[in-house]
């Protein structure tokens, strides 16, 4: 048997052998001495994953209000992540500083967020499962309030700091929390009604937030948390109070917890204000690069040796977890810098208003409202891979589809792709997390859901910030072509080039001219970057299948 090190009251760290990764086993103060005396009790969790004091699946009412307490809880955090994006101008107005300072408000939020995120495991571990996400909403709620109270910019930045330190372990918490509670043949029925929340919130966001700007003031962003958020809270703790997890006094890694600080918020911030600063024209970008690679590669090597790493590793060993967390967090990558561009693009090229703008994204979070619950319950019959595979061929169809729009597409058109997409988010998150999940047990669904949440977010911010910079340098690249173009024309061909980008686009009228070419050149950029996006999406209809299948559709029991 491989070496071994405790790792709280029921498991112990094996080193990774070719047949085995974890083993779990009682505590050794619980086992007979003439046990202890032959050979250690040890069982490979994979066939025995069960644990002291598992409590029973919930059923029936109990279990329809703890999935609405849950839910909620994800949603109000998931939605705060988006909901501040269209009111940064009015937040920057009364706050009386640049939008460029302003963006401190969505930095702030993300980089504290990704932060904690990983830490979910061991504060689980420390604090109980059902005690942390109760803290953490309520301590959400809280800084919620203290947010829209805000008088200055330093003092809301502060309070979204804690705000997004408070939000990250309740999306990797509110999902195994319901895995945990859900009978095991309805685990894919939990994931389904998990992803809806996390798939309708960020498509809202940008409605919500703009109408409430627009019609009441941007601090009502942050109190519409307040309900919610006391609801959440009340609901969970009147179903789930005796059913937290065991707790243990596990070391904390000061040196691990150092390192994720430095690394993953130079990275964070790198991310966020890389295309503002060109990138690394820029020393301060530069300078973060370097603290990012140092800080996160040291990270890796100090958690694969540490006996208590703050961030457990040792889950990439599992093969449908590394597989998993890696589609997913590339799927999500394109799927959200695409989210990115398509508002922009149309309010920058197309005259679209931030809620008109909103309103055409809003389709792809019809179907899975509707759809998602019925996948759950089937996921069982179909091969997971089969699920995903169909999933990226619906987003690289679609894909493909809207790259050959122009400058005269109109609402409907866009929509029905946006729409059809909608297919392809209901069947990836729920196959897909199930499939990540497929051979991790129970009593380290905490830890695991919180890495694979941590990959998402920061893939989702790698996307925005790949996608925005590749946009506006096709952009770029097709402006300096066409101008070109137009000038080498003969005159009589020059004239049927400007004609066709309008009537009263003439050589006399500059302004218009460059106003005409700019706006066909932002087109041909963004069906740049949807052509690729479908291109990574058939890539990862392959990539998928590196992983193995498992015994079933839902997630270890």
């Amino acid at each position: 048997m491989p070496p071994c090190v405790l790792r709280g009251v029921d498991e112990v760290r094996c080193t990774p052998s070719p047949t085995s990764v974890w083993r779990v086993a009682p505590p050794p103060e619980n086992r007979p001495p003439s046990h202890q005396a032959t050979k250690p009790a040890i069982s490979v969790y994979k066939h025995q994953p069960v644990t002291p004091n598992t409590p029973l699946p919930l059923s029936g009412l109990p279990l329809f209000l703890v999935t609405i307490g849950l839910s909620l809880g994800t949603f109000m955090q998931v939605l705060d992540t988006s909901i501040a994006n269209v009111s940064l101008p009015a937040i920057a107005g009364d706050l009386a500083v640049s939008q460029s300072q302003g963006t401190w408000v969505i930095t702030s939020f993300t980089v504290s967020n990704a932060i904690a995120l990983p830490l979910t495991g061991w504060l689980s571990r420390r604090f109980g499962d059902v005690r942390l996400f109760l803290a953490a909403t309520l301590l959400f709620t809280v800084t919620s309030l203290l947010c829209g109270l805000a008088t200055d910019l330093p003092m809301l930045v502060m309070a979204r700091i804690l705000q997004g330190a408070c939000a990250g372990p309740m999306i990797p918490l509110s999902q195994s929390l319901l895995l945990k509670n859900f009978p095991p043949e309805k685990k894919g029925l939990a994931l389904a009604l998990w992803s809806i929340t996390v798939v309708v919130a960020p498509i809202l966001g940008p409605i919500l937030g703009g109408w409430i700007t627009d019609n009441i003031s941007w601090p009502w962003i942050f109190f519409i948390n307040l309900p919610v958020g006391l609801v959440a809270a009340f609901l969970t703790w009147f179903i789930l109070r005796k059913r937290s997890s065991t707790t243990a006094i596990v070391p904390i890694d000061i040196v691990g917890l150092m390192l994720l600080v430095l690394g993953v918020g130079a990275l964070q911030i790198l991310l966020d204000q890389g295309n503002e600063l060109d990138w690394f024209e820029s020393n301060t970008i530069i300078s973060l690069a370097v603290l990012a690679m140092m800080a996160l590669s040291t990270l890796v090597i100090w958690e694969l040796t540490d006996a208590h790493p703050i961030v457990d590793l040792h889950f990439f060993t599992e093969r449908n977890f590394l597989v998993g967390t890696v589609v997913l967090s590339i799927g999500y990558l394109v799927f959200f810098g695409n989210m990115v561009i398509l508002p922009l693009w149309l309010q920058s090229n197309m005259g679209y208003t931030a809620t008109w703008a909103g309103l055409a994204a809003a389709p792809i979070g019809i179907v899975p409202v509707f759809l998602s619950a019925l996948v759950g319950k089937n996921i069982h019959k179909i091969d997971l891979r089969l699920w995903a595979t169909f999933s990226f061929s619906v987003f690289a169809a679609t894909s493909f589809w809207s790259s050959g729009f122009n400058t005269d597409v109109t609402f409907d058109q866009i929509i029905v792709p946006r729409f059809l997409m909608g297919f392809g988010i209901a069947t990836l998150f729920v196959p897909l997390t199930s499939l990540t999940l497929s051979g991790i047990p129970p009593h380290l669904l905490a830890s695991a859901t919180g890495l694979t949440n941590f990959s998402r977010i920061v893939a989702g911010s790698l996307g925005t910030a790949i996608s925005i910079t590749l946009w506006e340098r096709r952009a770029a690249y097709h402006h300096s072509t066409l101008v070109t173009n137009l000038a080498t024309l003969s005159p009589s061909g020059g004239s049927n080039a400007l004609a066709s980008l309008g009537d009263e686009i003439t050589p006399t009228n500059p302004a218009l001219l460059d106003w005409a070419v700019n706006r066909q050149a932002v087109m041909l950029a963004t069906n740049d970057m949807l052509w690729l996006s479908g291109c990574l999406f058939l890539l990862l209809m392959l990539v998928v299948w590196l992983a193995k299948p498992p015994k079933s559709g839902k997630p270890h029991p």
